[in-house]
């Protein structure tokens, strides 16, 4: 698979996301293991079906896979989803799908070329978020990435025979002061 440096961080570059990425993506929301964390485990993802989805949900604007700088390797994916031209808002979606990249921060670099790309060249003003009350590991990194709690939907997500809270985050454009994209020529 061909990528293409659009952000570059320092160990991680985000490349546009595309439909050859399907194989890959089927695997990842197939396994309990990534998609618990992320709500997903009551879907069947079958290589058609994501096919579809990926072919039909691919904003041109802000969706992602995140790659290695090391050796171009995919290990995720982080898009700016719902995004309101006139009120200037988007909704942050991320996963980092191969295993042996979680919880090495990989995911808060992502996140802040995302949040980086979002406000200062698509001046966008609010992003928000919704993550599971369980994890803790995507908690941590949206704080760390300057992300606030506003909110809590209760037990509304239903994983392996119980009911979960959703927490709702956002973080806006006065909040996010530092530079992470590596290639910026101004």
């Amino acid at each position: 698979m061909k990528y293409f440096k659009k952000l570059v961080g320092d160990r991680i570059y985000l490349s546009p996301r595309n439909s050859e990425d399907v194989e890959k993506f089927t695997e990842w929301l197939n396994d309990f293991e990534i998609t618990d964390y992320i709500g997903r485990s009551d879907i069947v993802t079958t290589l058609s079906g994501e096919r579809k989805y990926l072919e039909g949900n691919c904003s041109p604007e802000a969706t992602f896979v995140i790659v290695t700088l090391e050796d171009n390797k995919m290990i995720g994916t982080v898009s700016l989803e719902k995004i309101s031209n006139s009120h200037r808002t988007a909704t942050l979606g991320i996963f980092i799908g191969d295993k042996e990249y979680l919880n090495k921060g990989y995911g808060t670099e992502a996140i802040k070329l995302i949040l980086d790309y979002g406000f200062n060249y698509m001046n966008l003003h609010h992003i928000e978020l919704q993550v599971m009350e369980f994890n803790t590991r995507a908690l941590k990194c949206y704080k760390k990435c300057g992300f606030k709690e506003v909110g809590t939907i209760r037990e509304n997500r239903f994983i392996n025979g119980k009911y979960y809270n959703t927490i709702c985050m956002d973080i806006l454009k006065q909040e996010f002061k530092e530079n992470y994209i590596k290639n910026k020529n101004i």
